[in-house]
């Protein structure tokens, strides 16, 4: 997945040329809308996406109810490529631990029976693993005493991603990162977001070690907020912009908490609706990168 020489010609033909290729071609950023309006194209109408995982795939903290990131990247993705449906299925459940994602996924027949249809699955889990961690180690001081809970948590995840591709081949996963909740107010324990780095580092190892599965970073898009001065109008912007060199707000009283102005308001730990736009911008770029694993019709 990771990542001429043409040969001289007089000038007169490389403007007319130019010229010809400016009215003919699609302008950038429309030239797949375009080509999914073709009678003949070789695109889907239809898609089919299967959400798993905790809260964040529920969508606790979207206060408009809809399931926070995943009707965002479905809207989003049907206006990109003019579909005519994208058929989305959540199977989020607030507070679940990989150990229970795992459980579900191999006794529940309806989210088998939706995975085996799925064209593109998305994942969201870790967050409840590494609060289960924090609270078995609370005293701890050293992010390598966590070492034996991410080696725990990544057995389960592996497990997860194994069964899912036995019951679809070929739909890509796309498994979210976590993030630190935390920061603004204890920026100055270090070792805390080391253990979400090093967390999220062993979910990416797994993306890697499996077929089109893909990890999808948000913990520096989420763990300082938006910088200050920022309007909702930001969550529409690429969603790899860095923020890591501003924070939302300055802390001016010892002792005060500081609000990150992307988490929701009733527990700041979820994302808030500014929130969950921004991870859905992350989820629909990565879908577009790989988009021929999804987007285009089964060939007979």
């Amino acid at each position: 997945m990771k990542k001429y020489v043409t040969p001289l010609i007089p000038i007169v033909t490389a403007v007319l040329t130019f010229v010809c290729l400016s009215f003919l071609l699609p302008k950038a950023g429309s030239l797949i809308k375009a080509e999914t309006r073709s009678d003949n194209d070789n695109y889907k109408q239809t898609v089919h996406f299967v959400a798993l995982g905790d809260s964040l795939t529920q969508g606790v903290g979207d206060e408009t109810n809809r399931g926070g990131f995943v009707p965002l990247v479905a809207d989003s993705l049907k206006n990109q490529y003019n579909l005519s449906t994208v058929q989305t299925e959540n199977f989020g459940i607030s507070g679940e631990r990989s150990d229970q994602i795992l459980k579900r996924l191999n006794k529940d027949e309806e989210l088998r029976r939706s995975l085996e249809s799925a064209d593109m699955i998305t994942l969201t889990v870790g967050g409840n693993d590494l609060l289960q961690a924090f609270q078995k180690n609370i005293t701890a001081t050293s992010a390598k005493k966590f070492n034996q809970s991410i080696k725990k948590y990544q057995k389960n995840v592996e497990k997860i991603l194994i069964e899912t591709r036995k019951l679809n081949k070929n739909a890509p996963i796309y498994i979210l990162g976590i993030y630190n909740p935390y920061y603004l107010n204890f920026s100055d324990i270090k070792e805390m977001q080391t253990v979400v780095d090093n967390w999220n580092e062993a979910t990416k190892d797994l993306t890697e070690e499996t077929r089109n599965s893909f990890f999808v970073p948000v913990n520096d898009l989420l763990y300082k907020g938006l910088p200050e001065g920022s309007t909702k109008n930001s969550a529409t912007m690429n969603s790899t912009a860095d923020f890591s060199n501003e924070s939302s707000t300055e802390q001016t009283t010892e002792g005060a908490t500081v609000k990150n102005n992307v988490l929701y308001d009733g527990d700041n730990f979820h994302p808030n609706n500014l929130g969950y736009q921004i991870m859905a911008n992350a989820v629909k770029e990565e879908m577009i990168k790989t988009n021929e694993l999804w987007l285009l019709k089964e060939r007979k």
